[in-house]
């Protein structure tokens, strides 16, 4: 799994990157078939948002979530993709 990640207005430190790519392991661990993951950070004002593309094969997932603290915004984030990516995964094996 490829993780891209891109900040707007908001310097990616180390700390940063690390605490995103040890979420991201949490959605692998359930769905093994994620190709590429795109993820923005954003901070405006008082406002932090976290956004996240998800290739999967033949499929993209996307999920945004906003909170006044960037860890708060990136773990809300992380339950939106969890449950849109089991959510996929029971089609597929249901299909």
């Amino acid at each position: 799994m490829q993780i891209n990640l891109a900040g707007h207005h908001v310097e990616i430190t180390s700390s940063l990157r690390e605490y995103v790519t040890t979420k991201f392991t949490k959605l692998e661990r359930h769905f093994d078939h994620i190709n590429n993951v795109h993820i923005v950070l954003t901070v405006e004002k008082l406002k932090q948002s976290a956004e996240a593309t998800i290739h999967l094969k033949g499929n993209e997932l996307f999920a945004s979530a906003n909170n006044e603290d960037m860890y708060k915004a990136i773990d809300s984030l992380i339950d939106k993709l969890d449950k849109q990516v089991l959510k996929y995964k029971g089609k597929i094996n249901n299909h």
